[in-house]
């Protein structure tokens, strides 16, 4: 991940809906959720997520998935990773006692799910 990458993701997510609506996609992981119960669980109109979503997917943050009429979500977990570790990859000058759990959090994101088991 560079700056621009990092800026981009940032950017996405400093807006309530986008922000609220990533959220969710968390929650839901990998398998995503469909269009329909993503707006209502969000309290926001189709049109309105189409707007929100089409952000979040330009930042890499999510991609969606056509599975027969409906639309699913998802996060893109690698790009969460990527972006934390970005974030994080130099905390504290070294001395990441001063981050406390930051500096494990970051050590887990720089890891792939299998390395972690």
């Amino acid at each position: 991940m560079n700056d621009s990458d990092a800026i981009a993701a940032l950017g996405a997510l400093a807006q309530e809906h986008r922000l609220g609506l990533y959220r969710l996609l968390m929650q839901a992981g990998p398998s995503g959720m469909s269009a329909g119960i993503l707006a209502e669980r969000a309290g926001v109109s189709r049109s309105s997520l189409s707007f929100h979503i089409a952000q979040l997917e330009r930042a890499g943050l999510v991609h969606a998935r056509r599975q027969h009429r409906n639309i699913f979500y998802a996060v893109e977990i690698d790009a969460m990773r990527q972006l934390l570790t970005f974030l994080t990859q130099d905390c504290c000058n070294g001395n990441p006692d001063i981050c406390g759990e930051l500096a494990a959090t970051a050590a887990l994101c720089g890891t792939t799910p299998e390395a972690k088991q």
